[in-house]
């Protein structure tokens, strides 16, 4: 049975010691229901969704909107059945939380040999729609996102466009508004 870091092609990846953490009950679930995708497709949906969940964690909490956010995000754009939605959010979430630290950089760099430059303008409005999830977007948030657009080799005008369409979620904005007033 393959994991979520083998789909990605990242297994002889997982840092030392945490090779048991890996393979937890819940991994191998939705691992098997990745399995039922065609190989190319599964790994695209798991980079997708790990990036999702990369944006959620920043702060270090994924709350329940951005979780909600997630899955209604990932059933749409992989069109998906409700659990099997869930199934790989969740495995994004504890993939994130686990290997977070090592595991970024190269799951954004294999997302972007998946996707077109489409999706991955597509990626980065999602990013922005999950971190807005809870109806504001923190400092750390929006730079999780621009490490993320940088790691996909979005410019920096580029970000900013995309980043304009949600300028009343982000904190930095309205903190200007409030002091303003």
């Amino acid at each position: 049975m393959r994991s979520l870091l083998d789909l990605l092609g990242l297994a002889d990846r997982t840092p030392a010691g945490d090779a048991g953490t890996a393979e937890t009950a819940t991994v191998r679930k939705i691992a098997r229901e990745l399995e039922e995708l065609e190989p190319e497709r599964a790994r695209f949906l798991a980079a997708f969704a790990y990036l999702l969940s990369r944006v959620a964690h920043a702060d270090l909490e994924i709350s329940d909107e951005e979780t909600r956010s997630m899955e209604e995000i990932v059933r749409g754009y992989g069109d998906l059945p409700d659990a099997q939605a869930v199934l790989v959010v969740e495995i994004a979430k504890s993939q994130s939380r686990l290997f977070g630290h090592t595991e970024n950089f190269q799951v954004a760099r294999e997302f972007k040999k998946l996707a077109d430059r489409e999706q991955c303008l597509e990626l980065l409005h999602c990013l922005f729609a999950v971190s807005a999830a809870d109806d504001v977007i923190s400092g750390v948030e929006e730079r999780q996102v621009q490490l993320i657009a940088e790691e996909l080799g979005f410019s920096h005008k580029e970000f900013i466009d995309v980043r304009s369409q949600y300028n009343e979620k982000r904190s930095v904005i309205r903190g200007l508004r409030n002091q303003s007033a």
